[in-house]
């Protein structure tokens, strides 16, 4: 609480300086007529800073819990390192933001491209990388590299900076043409891909990878051109108090982590669709998680558990089949040991209400158990290893762990040491002796993965639908301008 006290003083007391600073250089004669930072200091005095932005998933949207976005984060981040209030008009499509920069507003971000040449705009250091990114429908085979481009119907959005990539293109296939709109967003275009009105569409990389999960038969081919540079927009003529301001600020939160955190957290989680396999995953969440999820939310406000994480337990151990059964008999959706059954007091492992609330207060009850000196993420972790491979040979790995100078109490150590349960060397010196080592370690890994795809999917879902980005319109040609060959 200290911490974040202090960061508002400064975040104030920075304010007030710059507005200190403008005064005093108003009364110093000089050349040009133009303060230094007059436009910061404007900002300052009316207390609040407009952005320009649009509603779409990977910049600004109404969340379950308030507004949300990859740059709603930075842009609030922002306001409060000002000090100052945050006023959004996310009414823009991409051509329209710059003109608002320019007339009325302070700063413009909607997932703009860097473009040096735009006439009395300023752009801030680039925040991420974005790269061009050929998608096109399953079932179009070939499509590898750009001259299988030339006459499809190729899609993709005005002044977004894809159309740049195209353009450069078309001078070594004089041949290609393709549409471009300014009225659709990302997942209406990939619609129209996936429905056939497209053959294939240009967009960026990480905005794939955050609608890739709704349309499945939408396909990956590959990058285009080199990667452009997302940046912020501020308007020329004004000082560059505020641009100065707004560099400072992103070089802070890319040097502190939390802007490779942000860019995780919205972009970063392609890898697990192919690690699980998207279609199976996404199947068995679509058709089976729904029957039991409310049994998990139950069983995690008993337990004091995420939901989502006794869900990944429930893939993890049988895929949400309540009749799954193993070779050596354990069996349910929770896969629960007789001795376990019957010590949570649980009658029939197959019911799937009973399965998830002994699975549940099974591992608080393994969690509760383990030593005082484990806390935070290691302890959950542990407590899931024990889950899988038995409490008696977790506390052997610790021992072993703490054998070859590690520390116990820590998950990276105690994971190095599970899978020498293996090797009679180590396990003829522990209590319990042998066991497969390794699985635990695994077990775990899949299980972390699994929440975090599952939380993913349901951010996803909610970015997705809460904007109403799946119609496609009767009219699709009246939301495209042609660009036709250069021959």
């Amino acid at each position: 609480m200290l911490t974040l006290i202090c960061r508002h003083f400064i975040a104030r007391y920075r304010a007030y300086f710059a507005v200190f600073v403008t005064l005093f250089l108003a009364l110093i004669p000089r050349a040009t007529p133009i303060p230094q930072g007059e436009h910061l200091a404007h900002i300052i005095a009316k207390d609040f800073i407009t952005i320009h932005t649009r509603n779409t998933p990977t910049t600004y949207y109404e969340g379950r819990q308030g507004p949300t976005g990859f740059e709603y984060e930075l842009m609030h981040r922002f306001a409060d390192y000002l000090g100052v209030s945050l006023n959004l008009n996310a009414s823009h499509h991409p051509e329209s933001v710059l003109p608002a920069v320019r007339g009325q507003g302070d700063l413009g971000a909607a997932a703009l491209p860097l473009l040096p040449d735009s006439p009395s705009i300023h752009y801030t250091r680039s925040i991420i990388q974005m790269q061009p990114l050929v998608v096109y429908r399953r079932g179009l085979n070939g499509i590898n590299e750009p001259k299988n481009l030339v006459g499809l119907e190729l899609g993709t959005l005005s002044e977004a900076g894809t159309s740049q990539a195209l353009l450069a293109l078309q001078s070594d296939y004089p041949s290609l043409s393709w549409k471009e709109s300014h009225e659709l967003e990302v997942a209406e275009l990939l619609a129209r891909v996936e429905n056939g009105t497209l053959d294939a569409a240009i967009i960026f990389d990480h905005q794939f990878r955050l609608n890739r999960l709704f349309f499945p038969n939408v396909e990956r081919g590959f990058f285009l051109g080199e990667p452009l540079s997302l940046a912020w927009a501020v308007p020329s003529g004004r000082g560059l108090g505020l641009l100065e301001t707004a560099n400072q600020f992103l070089q802070e939160l890319q040097e502190s982590g939390t802007l490779e955190q942000l860019v995780s957290r919205y972009f970063g989680h392609d890898d697990y669709l192919e690690y699980v396999g998207t279609r199976t995953f996404l199947a068995h969440l679509d058709e089976r998680l729904p029957t039991y999820s409310e049994l998990f939310k139950k069983a995690a406000r008993d337990t004091g558990f995420d939901w989502k994480l006794l869900a990944a337990v429930g893939y993890q151990e049988s895929h949400w089949d309540p009749n799954a059964v193993s070779p050596t008999g354990v069996r349910g959706l929770m896969m629960l040991t007789n001795p376990t059954a019957s010590e949570m007091g649980i009658a029939d492992r197959t019911n799937p209400a009973q399965s998830i609330d002994g699975g549940a207060r099974y591992l608080r009850s393994i969690k509760d158990r383990l030593p005082e000196s484990i806390v935070g993420n290691d302890r959950l972790y542990m407590a899931m290893a024990a889950y899988n491979v038995g409490l008696g040979h977790l506390y052997d790995a610790r021992k072993i762990a703490e054998m070859r100078g590690g520390n116990p109490d820590s998950w990276q150590d105690v994971r190095a040491a599970l899978p020498l349960l293996q090797q009679r060397e180590w396990h003829s010196q522990t209590r319990h002796g042998y066991a497969r080592g390794g699985e635990p370690v695994i077990y775990v890994r899949n299980i972390r993965r699994y929440y975090e795809m599952i939380e993913y999917v349901e951010r996803s879902r909610q970015q997705f639908f809460q904007l109403g980005q799946t119609l496609v319109s009767d009219e699709p040609l009246l939301l495209f301008d042609i660009i036709p060959p250069m021959e």
